[in-house]
């Protein structure tokens, strides 16, 4: 076991600030999203963090960064999407080590909304085997007979549909549902309103993902304009307070939002944007294209290492 981070010799220098990103944090592990932490490494996690770093808010961060007092070793946990179990599972742990997340809404899927890559992932689960036949549609041929298999199903059905324009993807959605039958699909994955305002009123920051989740680059300036407004002005709204932080559908830098995307986010009034770039952000950092990455490892021991990793990495490159 780790005693401290500074027997690893965590880099000097200027502070830095490490934001961790999460979607979900389930009761117990699913096979099926393999990506997805459960609460008792959750548990394991927040420990270890909340001894070895100041938790803080991707707000509060920004301005600490800005103002040059940030801790030498800070971090943020976020959440994206808005799924419900960051009120059900994941807030009693952040509460138990006095933490407060930064959850990101994609207003569109609160109250009994599906994204798109939770319903692949449900329609597969279901699929009959061996083999998943969606041809007729257009999106081939799967295996699904093993647990392996209905992965790399699931993997391939989201790319084809990932960069879909909303409207296409969600008629392609349609019609995949309606080639193979598997019967009704969750309608409790994602936040109510009264889970999003209790969220909020917890301390926990909330903050814009736009509303359905769509990648800026795909839209025309209008377009992705429309959807981060229309976002946070619906959580605003809601929990009767300003949304101050945002982050980038995907997030990777040119491919899902470029400059222009940073300078409207600040026309917008946001004080900060943080995308899926590995790395950490120093003082002088852009404060709309602060740096993310996803902390895996199933022990504490490779946590730490890759939070390690990740330090050294420095600050990403930002888009110009």
């Amino acid at each position: 076991m780790l005693a401290s981070l500074s027997l690893l010799g965590w880099p000097g220098g200027a502070p830095a600030l490490s934001i961790l990103i999460y979607h979900r944090v389930l009761p117990t592990p699913d096979p099926l999203r393999p990506g997805e932490i459960d609460a008792a490494l959750f548990e394991s996690q927040l420990t270890f963090l909340a001894r070895h770093f100041e938790l803080m808010t991707v707000s509060d961060a920004a301005a600490a960064l800005r103002e040059g007092r940030l801790p030498r070793r800070a971090a943020c946990i976020t959440f994206d999407d808005g799924y419900a179990d960051n009120w059900t599972v994941a807030h009693p742990i952040l509460a138990r080590h006095d933490a407060k997340a930064t959850v990101f809404v994609a207003t569109g899927y609160l109250n009994g909304g599906r994204m798109f890559s939770d319903t692949v992932i449900e329609f597969v689960r279901l699929a009959p085997g061996p083999v998943l036949d969606l041809s007729a549609v257009g999106m081939g041929r799967h295996p699904v007979a093993t647990v392996q298999e209905r992965l790399q199903a699931i993997t391939a059905l989201q790319v084809q549909l990932k960069y879909l324009a909303p409207d296409e993807r969600d008629a392609q959605v349609r019609r995949m549902l309606a080639a193979v039958p598997v019967g009704a699909l969750p309608d409790d994955l994602m936040l109510t309103d009264a889970q999003l305002r209790q969220l909020a009123d917890a301390g926990h920051e909330i903050g814009g993902h736009t509303v359905d989740h769509t990648v800026l680059t795909t839209l025309t300036p209008e377009g992705a304009r429309a959807q981060v407004a229309r976002g946070r002005d619906h959580l605003a709204a809601l929990l009767d307070r300003p949304i101050r932080s945002f982050a980038y559908p995907n997030g990777r830098p040119v491919r899902d939002y470029d400059a222009g995307h940073a300078a409207m986010l600040k026309e917008l009034g946001f004080e900060a944007a943080v995308s899926t770039s590995a790395g950490v952000a120093r003082r002088g950092a852009d404060p709309f294209q602060l740096p993310r990455y996803t902390p895996w490892g199933a022990s504490i021991t490779m946590f730490a290492a890759r939070l390690m990793r990740n330090a050294r990495m420095g600050a990403p490159a930002a888009v110009v």
